[in-house]
């Protein structure tokens, strides 16, 4: 018996909604790419996977092997996750030389910062100092 899976993922690609088509038969895929525009309602997609899948052009079908699909703990997926997050970056090059040069302020704010909480240590101790030198005169 052959078996096919289809699947419609919705996805934001700048600056439009797409839909990705994929058909799975017997080791083979085929994808299609369709473009929605504004992002759509559910009912909307439903309204047009009815009336137009027939009509959607398939690429050239592709070999593929389905991986087994591993159990994984649910917090280790979620710190997988947090982790993948976290490395991210943003966007644009600008955006990145933006970051890049509010990090160095921020390290650099942070050095002084520590300097000065130094500073203010030692002059603390040195008033101390003075105070029990006076004292014990």
């Amino acid at each position: 018996m052959d078996k096919v899976c289809e699947t419609l993922q919705v996805l934001f690609e700048e600056p439009f909604w797409i839909g990705v088509f994929e058909k799975r038969q017997e080791g083979k895929l085929s994808v299609c790419k369709v473009t929605f525009g504004a992002e759509p309602k559910d009912y909307e997609v439903e309204k047009f996977v009815l009336s137009n899948y027939y009509n959607l052009r398939f690429g050239p079908t592709v070999e593929f092997k389905m991986k087994e699909k591993e159990k994984v703990n649910p917090k280790r997926r979620q710190r997988e996750v947090k982790k993948q997050l976290k490395n991210a970056t943003i966007g644009t090059k600008s955006q990145q030389a933006i970051k890049l040069g509010q990090e160095e302020v921020k390290l650099d704010r942070k050095i002084a910062s520590k300097k000065r909480c130094e500073e203010e240590k030692a002059f603390q101790f040195a008033l101390k100092q003075q105070k029990k030198n006076r004292v014990e005169k």
